[in-house]
């Protein structure tokens, strides 16, 4: 299913914090990485896995261990408050950047700072809490995809029905998973109810 919204009661009490404009920084950063949990569970449902032999305290196990080919890539800089999140799940991960300036007259993205990992035969979460337009993502995406990205997961805090359209339109077999499917954008391109600039919030500054 290209999107999928997070149903569990805790993700929904922890974005239900996120939007509360009483919500300091600190608070903040510490419901994002909880929540992210959630997200990085979710996407991650379907890895691949191999048998593991293993000696228990009292007897033999064949258990399974994952197969660690799992890069994760941060839209920066609002999506460093999800990193944390999921390199705790995942520790042999590979980590990237993606460096994305939202004009905020165009609403049009500019990247400025991209480093990768090996990204064949991986699989990719790219982070970014906010999916508004679509444009960051698209460009992040774009870039991903022209370095030998195939098995792509975007994963978002909340998003927009305009921004999820844009990017299932130019990528069909794309895997959004969010914690929340919000009413739509004003006429600033900020989501609705949403909760405010994500990486202002998570940072302290204005």
């Amino acid at each position: 299913m290209p999107l999928t919204t997070l149903k569990h009661p805790l993700a929904k009490h922890f974005l239900t914090q996120l939007r509360d404009r009483e919500t300091n920084s600190s608070e903040f950063r510490s419901v994002c990485h909880r929540l992210t949990t959630f997200l990085v569970i979710e996407a991650t449902k379907n890895l691949p896995v191999i048998s593991s032999s293993i000696e228990t305290p009292l007897e033999s196990f064949e258990g399974i261990k994952l197969e660690h080919n799992v890069v994760v890539v941060p839209v920066l800089r609002a999506g460093l408050g999800m990193l944390e999140g999921v390199v705790e799940l995942i520790p042999e991960l590979s980590v990237g950047y993606v460096g994305l300036e939202r004009d905020h007259e165009t609403a049009e993205a500019h990247s400025y700072y991209c480093k990768l990992p090996e990204l064949d035969n991986r699989l990719i979460l790219l982070v970014d809490p906010m999916l508004a337009t679509g444009g960051s993502a698209e460009v992040a995406i774009d870039r991903l995809v022209a370095e030998g990205a195939c098995d792509l997961r975007f994963l978002c805090i909340v998003a927009s029905p305009e921004g999820v359209e844009r990017l299932l339109k130019r990528f069909p077999k794309l895997e959004i998973i969010t914690a929340a499917l919000d009413r739509g954008l004003n006429r600033d391109k900020y989501i609705l109810p949403g909760l405010g600039d994500f990486g202002d919030r998570l940072y302290g500054t204005t």
